[in-house]
């Protein structure tokens, strides 16, 4: 378990950093958010919300990655069977392999209500669709195509990716792609004929079960933390923190695979037995993509690189929800529209009530999301950022002065990131707004 220390044994000379007081924060144990009642409200609110449709979003990947696959025309790759709402969640319901939440283990009750009557009423399921009176899982995609443009995220630590080039990885998806197209002997032609074509379709599969995996397990962690808050057993941002935190060394080794099911038969492209896991393999990378880099958004952003209106390097990339202006433009990249928008279903009463106090109430409740959820994922980068502190550095109250100087200076390499004049992303990063209550 993660431990907040009261106090260093050893104190080392304030820190010079711009941001010293979050420095100082993070040494404390604490996060980039302040502690304060209203961040934990916030947080703890927009986690809940944001779990639900989580909920769905990884069912449907894992759906589609498995059963949909190469499907040229998947029109209803949306359209969960009772399978997959019945599947059971590895990590809440009875039969959890290890459970985080009390909960059940299949869909949750909020989100099956909201599927079957939606906000215009009761109707079939391709109405609501057609209506988009549904959960938008473009956003959910939006975030996998993060993860696939930005690869070879933490490798040689990652290992998922470099699998991806591999001859094995390679020959098992040459096997599942023939088993899909064998009643098809045009798809057939057109594989042999451009080989690479569905190759790249399949490694796309792949970070679609990925990102399934990987939300599988933070849908329950969520739940959990909401529960613990409105039981009084959550009351500081620390602690909110610390949660994800022991979560994430909880389930650090839950496997990532990928495997395919055609006419009935299991096609193991990425198997179970390569040893790929959640935190290295999912966690970290996923992070790194969505978080941080993202892509520039369409329709608000030049893509004039000669310009330098866009960095020449994918690693500079900076389009991240840390970094997002909180315009509700309607798409599924960043800022993401649509998410608030399946997260609005969702919202505790509190939060609610705290929204209408706000502003302009409920007329600009969609910004008042984003930025809420904005203040949460600075909260959960803040548990990564501490988890890997722990993975690789020392403890918050080593006595060894030494020790605490790394410690300092990995924090400080980590703000750095939000303080890069190139690009303008000290100015498009939220650090600085997020300290305050002012920033709604």
């Amino acid at each position: 378990m993660v431990q907040t220390p009261n106090k260093p044994a050893t104190k080392l000379p304030p820190s010079k950093h711009q941001f010293a007081e979050v420095i100082h924060r993070l040494e404390a144990g604490g996060a980039m958010i302040p502690d304060t009642p209203e961040n934990l409200m916030q947080i703890i609110a927009i986690w809940k919300a944001y779990a639900v449709p989580m909920d769905f979003y990884w069912r449907d990947l894992l759906y589609i990655a498995e059963r949909v696959f190469l499907n040229p025309l998947p029109f209803f790759k949306y359209f969960l069977p009772q399978e997959y709402l019945d599947l059971q969640n590895h990590y809440a319901g009875d039969g959890a392999d290890l459970r985080i939440w009390r909960g059940t283990g299949s869909v949750h009750p909020e989100l099956l209500e909201f599927m079957e009557k939606g906000e215009t009423g009761k109707m079939p399921r391709l109405f609501h669709h057609l209506w988009h009176d549904r959960i938008n899982m473009e956003f959910a995609e939006e975030c996998m195509r993060a993860m696939l443009w930005h690869r070879g995220l933490y490798v040689p630590t990652n290992q998922f990716d470099p699998y991806l080039d591999s001859d094995e990885y390679k020959a098992n998806a040459d096997r599942a792609i023939k088993a899909y197209f064998k009643k098809d002997p045009f798809m057939l032609a057109l594989h042999k004929a451009f080989p690479e074509m569905f190759l790249e379709q399949c490694r796309q599969m792949s970070y679609y079960s990925n990102l399934g995996l990987f939300w599988e397990v933070m849908a329950p962690v969520f739940f959990e933390v909401s529960d613990l808050y409105d039981e009084g057993k959550i009351t500081t941002v620390p602690e909110a923190m610390n949660f994800l935190v022991n979560g994430i060394f909880a389930i650090a080794g839950r496997p990532i695979y990928h495997h395919v099911y055609i006419d009935g038969e299991k096609y193991e492209i990425i198997p179970k037995s390569k040893g790929f896991t959640w935190l290295y393999e999912a966690a970290l990378p996923y992070v790194e993509a969505v978080f941080y880099r993202t892509s520039p958004f369409r329709g608000t952003k030049s893509y004039n690189a000669q310009a330098k209106e866009v960095p020449d390097d994918q690693k500079d990339f900076h389009y991240g929800v840390l970094y997002a202006d909180k315009f509700p433009v309607g798409t599924a990249g960043i800022p993401p529209t649509l998410l608030a928008q399946d997260m609005l279903h969702f919202l505790p009463p509190y939060l609610k009530d705290f929204y209408k106090q706000r502003c302009r109430g409920e007329d600009d409740i969609l910004n008042q999301i984003g930025v809420t959820f904005q203040r949460s994922m600075y909260c959960v980068t803040s548990a990564v950022i501490q988890a890997l502190r722990t993975a690789l550095l020392y403890p918050l109250d080593d006595p060894n002065p030494k020790h605490l100087k790394a410690n300092r200076a990995f924090f400080e390499s980590q703000i750095d990131r939000f303080c890069r004049p190139e690009y303008g992303m000290k100015y498009a990063a939220k650090l600085n707004n997020i300290q305050t209550s002012d920033y709604r």
